[in-house]
């Protein structure tokens, strides 16, 4: 099967807007059609609490009539058309049970759609749009309790069938994972607590399929900050996007990488492909 993985920053904007950004994010879009997967996670929806709109829904349909989709989005308390998630899944696929899970982490984080899990006969496909630490690190403490329950629920997951999760982590687990480690100590996505609950999550028992593929490889990243102009071109990025598998499941992965965006900065999607 072939999984692909996108924080899109803003699905309304990729599907309504006419601006240049706009329309590289559909140049992007049309690249993942390309790569035809089964399944395509998307993270930073950015639609409302209603989700995807008749214009939103028509778009998508254009774009990928042979999926159907489930989403979550940002709720009261949380802040509107924030955060949010969204799953297509091929329509030949058998029809998977659809769970939206709170996973007790502190407000108003369950409330921001960050979390959505498909269950399949034999394994569970989940994503996740894990909370920033935030300017300062202001959110730094809620952010390590998240991180502590998000990787209970995956325990929880794995303790009935197999797991595959991905999406936009929030840390570089690495100092080979970012451009810079010496500049970036205290930056959200690279603070030693962060770091910490990643390699906490792996030493439950999953594995960063990336590495498992691609071993010690450097400059290969997956987000570019978009405030720089030059950040892309300098290939100053970071890898804060990954597939995750259940460790049973490592010997049937085949493919685990980047899917080219071109000159747009930000995320660009990951693919990962795995005999199941």
């Amino acid at each position: 099967m072939r999984f692909i993985s996108w924080n899109i920053d803003s699905l309304n904007a990729a599907l309504t807007s006419d601006s240049n950004r706009a329309q590289m994010s559909r140049q992007v879009i049309a690249t993942i059609k390309e790569y035809d997967p089964d399944i395509l996670a998307i993270q930073e929806t950015k639609l409302s609490a209603n989700g995807p709109s008749k214009k939103h829904q028509e778009a998508i349909a254009e774009w990928f009539p042979e999926y159907n989709y489930v989403w979550v989005s940002s709720v009261e308390p949380a802040r509107k058309s924030y955060a949010g998630t969204m799953t297509l899944y091929k329509k030949d696929l058998e029809e998977p049970q659809i769970t939206y899970p709170s996973i007790g982490a502190p407000e108003p984080m369950d409330s921001e759609g960050r979390v959505v899990t498909l269950e399949f006969a034999d394994f569970y496909f989940t994503q996740v749009y894990t909370p920033n630490a935030g300017n300062a690190l202001k959110r730094l403490a809620d952010r390590q309790i998240w991180d502590q329950k998000y990787a209970d629920y995956l325990v929880s997951l794995d303790t009935n069938k197999a797991v595959i999760a991905s999406g936009d982590y929030n840390v570089a687990h690495k100092e080979i994972d970012l451009a810079h480690p010496e500049n970036n100590r205290r930056s959200a996505g690279f603070t030693d607590e962060e770091r910490a609950g990643f390699t906490h999550l792996l030493d439950q028992g999953f594995t960063d399929t990336f590495r498992l593929i691609n071993g010690d490889v450097e400059g290969v990243y997956s987000w570019w900050a978009q405030r720089v102009k030059t950040s892309k071109i300098n290939n100053s990025g970071w890898r804060i996007d990954y597939f995750l598998v259940s460790n049973r499941l490592a010997d049937q992965v085949e493919r685990s990488e980047m899917i080219n965006s071109g000159d747009r900065q930000d995320h660009t999607p990951i693919l990962l492909d795995i005999s199941l």
